[in-house]
């Protein structure tokens, strides 16, 4: 099960030496969004986590810093999707540089997963709200039977988002997830590293494999 960490898109207090701690701690893919960072304050936040984790950073925005810095992956929004030539182009010039960079992207919802014509081939996808919110209003709009019968029809692997965390690591395969994306159960915990911790645990002991 791929165990994932998106950044908040807002500032927090020492959040690249917690990041840089999460990856000493094992965490193989983070997704850093901070859409407000001008393109030099995201090279900047990123030169503050050390260079050998660099490679397991995925961009959600100004993904052209992949064409100089050994990042993991770039994810595309749905804006970023209907930018269709400036996204291929960009896509290409990185692709030059990094043939095998990931590519990723967000569904929020089950028709936009199973659409037959897609652009690029994703190495996967987060599909949310999954779970309701851990701190907010939202709730989840599926149903379990129609997550499993998508699930057993994407073309990517699909990603847990929303309401993820340590309890619903069991539901998550349950489904036929092929991991998920820890947000708040991350950035509200008052140890970030240790819940990350805790919830490797709690894969091992249910006989998970961590990716």
């Amino acid at each position: 099960m791929k165990i994932i960490v998106i950044s908040s898109s807002t500032p927090i207090d020492n959040e690249a030496l917690i990041i840089t701690r999460l990856f000493e701690a094992g965490l193989e893919t983070f997704h850093l969004r901070k859409h407000k960072l001008s393109t030099k304050a995201m090279k900047e936040f990123i030169a503050q986590i050390p260079t050998q984790y660099h490679n397991r950073i995925v961009l959600h925005s100004h993904h052209k810093l992949a064409r100089t810095i050994n990042l993991k992956g770039i994810h595309l929004t749905k804006t970023h999707r209907k930018r269709t030539f400036k996204t291929w182009f960009t896509i290409r010039l990185i692709q030059l540089r990094h043939p095998t960079i990931l590519i990723t992207t967000s569904y929020g919802n089950i028709g936009s997963m199973l659409e037959i014509k897609k652009q690029y081939n994703y190495d996967y996808a987060f599909l949310s709200p999954i779970f309701d919110s851990l701190t907010s209003k939202y709730q989840s709009g599926f149903t379990e039977h129609s997550l499993k019968s998508a699930l057993s029809k994407a073309k990517e692997k699909i990603i847990a988002r929303g309401g993820t965390g340590i309890d619903t690591i069991e539901k998550v395969q349950e489904l036929g997830f092929a991991g998920m994306v820890l947000y708040s159960a991350i950035w509200k915990s008052k140890n970030p590293v240790e819940e990350f911790n805790k919830v490797v645990e709690k894969c091992m002991s249910l006989n998970i494999k961590v990716e």
